[in-house]
């Protein structure tokens, strides 16, 4: 991967971090999900003030991608903090974990948390979901 790939990537999450509608928790996040033929889908936190129909900036951006007909993918970054405060390394809820172990290898797939394009952390699917449950265990 090369390092200015990673950058534009991060910065697609952090624009995208800007669209979050984060009205009660003023949590944004931000993610950027890249398809294995590079392909490049956004998403945002969605709040709803019923909490529960809210949604991940994770999971949009996965949803939109499937909705678009991919479901191979090879990285996601996800930017996140609250309002006028430093952003910190923001990790996926369980629930995302879950949706990418569905249409990801854990092995391969990687979860980039990123502060800045230059200050960010990477690991894998199985790192952060280990001893996972996914569709192979249905066939």
């Amino acid at each position: 991967m090369a390092d200015k790939d990673l950058k534009k990537l991060i910065e697609k999450a952090l624009d995208m971090r800007e669209l979050s509608y984060a009205p009660y928790s003023h949590y944004r996040v931000g993610a950027a999900l890249e398809s294995e033929d590079g392909q490049i889908f956004g998403g945002c936190n969605v709040e709803n003030s019923s909490y529960g129909a809210a949604n991940c900036a994770e999971r949009t951006a996965f949803y939109k991608a499937v909705s678009e007909g991919i479901s191979r993918f090879r990285r996601i970054v996800i930017t996140g903090g609250t309002d006028n405060e430093e952003l910190q390394y923001c990790s996926p809820c369980g629930i995302c974990r879950q949706v990418m172990r569905e249409f990801c290898d854990p092995k391969t797939f990687e979860i980039i948390l990123a502060r800045t394009p230059d200050d960010y952390r990477i690991y894998t699917l199985e790192q952060l979901l280990p001893e996972s449950f996914g569709p192979e265990n249905l066939l």
